[in-house]
């Protein structure tokens, strides 16, 4: 379950990070809102999933999903360039997700 509450969470820190994008700064009180919520579920989430899992795994994946995603959304709904570096970088981070995954019992 600790994997699941962490997932969700990795996916909320994508939410905010867009949404603080679309806030311009906290000057769109709606985009502003959204943000706040977002990272405030998000944080009590990886919270609840550190309770079992390590602290260097949990706090690794969770940046790691929100870091990846965030990359995803630029590059498809923000129209952000991609090129062969950016892509070589989100793989390995996706493997470190990967290997703290399969190293953690």
């Amino acid at each position: 379950m600790a994997w699941v509450l962490l997932f969700i969470a990795g996916l909320l820190e994508i939410v905010w990070a867009f949404t603080m994008k679309l806030s311009q700064g906290f000057s769109r009180p709606n985009a502003s809102i959204v943000t706040l919520l977002a990272m405030l579920a998000s944080f009590g989430l990886l919270s609840a999933s550190m309770k079992t899992l390590p602290l260097g795994t949990a706090y690794a994946v969770w940046t790691g999903i929100g870091a990846v995603g965030a990359f995803i959304v630029g590059v498809v709904v923000l129209g952000e360039s991609v090129n062969a570096v950016r892509l070589l970088a989100a793989v390995l981070i996706v493997s470190g997700l990967l290997l703290m995954k399969l190293s953690t019992p």
